[in-house]
């Protein structure tokens, strides 16, 4: 089961996401639901970094994916954006695949890991 966390700040930007595991959906490297978060969460810290406005860290790896994410008014509106489109591909996912992938979604006044 692949479970990802998304945490929103109280604008209901993207401030951090986590997720692990493995959906065992099918063989290894055959796992479609696998792939899909994989291309999610690959491609959600390719488009941040480096993006002016917008400071990513994080940790792309197989089966744990951890990014935080800090901005300024600059990069309010591409950061909106993305997260969005990251929310919307992991819940089709978790909607199509509810056996395999799991999506909590939370929002904090505050920030803070």
């Amino acid at each position: 089961m692949i479970q990802a966390d998304v945490v929103l700040d109280q604008a209901g930007l993207l401030r951090a996401c986590r997720v692990v595991g493995h959906a065992g959906a099918g063989k290894r490297g055959y796992d479609i639901v696998c792939a899909a978060v994989t291309v999610l969460t690959r491609t959600i810290i390719r488009v941040l970094s480096g993006r002016k406005g917008i400071a990513v860290r994080g940790i792309p790896d197989k089966g744990n994916f951890y990014i935080e994410t800090e901005y300024t008014p600059e990069g309010r509106e591409f950061l909106d954006a993305a997260g969005a489109f990251l929310i919307e591909g992991l819940n089709s996912v978790s909607e199509e695949f509810p056996d395999y992938c799991r999506v909590t979604i939370e929002r904090r006044n505050s920030y803070g890991t």
